[in-house]
């Protein structure tokens, strides 16, 4: 084997390590942000909100309900079939060897284009989860203040 065969193996692996990582971080992040609506919701329905607490928290709801709409896009399985399973699946066992033969590099392309894209939908969505924290700790704290 040669070091640019080992160099591209090593490539493949670290794309698709990344691509796991990433969609570990949106499942956690995931988890959070519907415990945060949840708990949100339990308190909201039970404490007489201000204009100005119900105008924030709205918008803090509505910036949580986008970062969960990222997060989903971001780990919908894509069943194009470039890579992975679903190109595997429609192959023959002949057709897979010549397919994995035929060029790793475009695969790793591939990959971590799909990788960023994944990234990038995480990325916007943390910022919409602090964004939106920010807005409910607003309403929390008019309504604790008693704002009108």
């Amino acid at each position: 084997m040669s070091a640019t065969d080992r160099d591209l193996i090593a490539a493949h692996a670290e794309v698709k390590a990344e691509i796991a990582r990433t969609d570990s971080k949106t499942a956690l992040l995931l988890a959070f942000v519907g415990a945060v609506l949840a708990g949100t919701w339990t308190v909201a329905r039970d404490v007489p909100l201000t204009v100005p607490a119900l105008v924030a928290g709205s918008l803090g709801l509505t910036l949580l309900v986008a970062a969960v709409a990222l997060l989903l896009r971001s780990v919908r399985p894509n069943l194009s079939g470039r890579h992975g399973f679903p190109l595997w699946a429609t192959l023959t066992a002949d057709e897979i060897d010549a397919v994995v033969a035929r060029d790793l590099a475009a695969d790793i392309a591939g990959l971590s284009r799909l990788a960023v894209a994944k990234f990038t939908c995480l990325r916007c969505a943390v910022d919409l989860t602090l964004t939106g924290g920010a807005l409910l700790i607003l309403a929390a704290l008019l309504t604790a203040g008693g704002a009108r």
